[in-house]
């Protein structure tokens, strides 16, 4: 972010904007879309990738005039202030969005599946045993195979660990005014998370051709892709925020002293690594 403190207000106040309307818009028919597309509905996919697509476009133009008036010298440090508190909360809310599905996976191991083989449930199902990974008690779950941590998870791991340190030496290179050197390792950055989705990827082909693990799984399976695919979802959001970052890198934006559009998307990349690293080993190991 390039901030002009002798040009910049006391409080920039942007004008009337489409864009709040128009992502609403676009939200609402991405929804309509995907609900008709799970539904078997023949144009659901289509309404679905239009929404899709305008939303993409909406952004576009939204973090465009969000450029501009940074370029344009009318942001101050107030308003710099304002960006870190609201990237901050956001990524609050992640957290809370990820501990949510982290909570179901803890009460359906430690609470669930002891309680349905306690002594009360042995009448229903005296077979059942309550180690986590099975198809359930009612029989009503296709056998599948659980998703071990090697060597693909173990290897993206490795590949996220890897992607934060070399975020990391690229913005100390911006801060040292570095351009080129940020650039290269920003790259590298984002060339390890496309790696990462390429694995992931590969990863549920291998799960529902060869394990037999799917979505309707039972509760293994709801969770393992829930968790893992959010996180991938997540991972792809934030390569796409750094892409946007290195053109911008490329075009000569961000000073040493003001760069929030690249810490916000740093901050954004180090908690998906974290969230990576308590999926991996509650998911994967234990």
């Amino acid at each position: 972010m390039k901030m002009n403190s002798k040009q910049a207000p006391y409080y920039f106040v942007p004008g009337p904007s489409r864009w709040p309307m128009l992502a609403g818009i676009s939200m609402l028919v991405t929804m309509i879309g995907a609900s008709a597309w799970v539904n078997d509905s023949a144009w659901g996919k289509l309404v679905c990738l239009v929404g899709i697509a305008a939303m993409l476009a909406v952004l576009y133009g939204w973090f465009g005039d969000a450029i501009h008036e940074s370029e344009g010298g009318l942001y101050s440090k107030r308003i710099d202030h304002s960006y870190r508190w609201s990237m901050a909360w956001f990524i609050f809310s992640e957290v809370m969005f990820f501990g949510a599905f982290f909570g179901a996976l803890f009460y359906a191991r430690v609470i669930s599946m002891p309680w349905l083989a306690d002594l009360d449930h042995k009448v229903l199902w005296p077979d059942f045993s309550p180690q986590w990974g099975n198809a359930g008690p009612a029989g009503v779950v296709d056998t599948f195979n659980t998703m071990g941590p090697f060597p693909i998870p173990t290897i993206n791991t490795a590949l996220l660990l890897a992607s934060g340190v070399t975020l990391t030496i690229s913005h100390h290179a911006i801060q040292a005014g570095k351009r080129s050197k940020c650039a290269i390792w920003l790259a590298a950055t984002i060339l390890l998370g496309a790696v990462f989705m390429g694995f992931q990827v590969y990863e549920y082909m291998h799960a529902y051709q060869d394990l037999n693990l799917k979505l309707t799984s039972g509760i293994y399976g709801s969770t393992f892709f829930m968790l893992t695919g959010f996180h991938g979802f997540h991972v792809t959001m934030g390569a796409i925020m750094l892409t946007i970052v290195l053109f911008r890198v490329l075009k000569g934006h961000f000073t040493p002293e003001n760069h929030f559009a690249f810490e916000g998307a740093a901050w954004y990349w180090h908690f998906v690594d974290v969230v990576w690293l308590g999926l991996y080993v509650v998911v994967y190991w234990l």
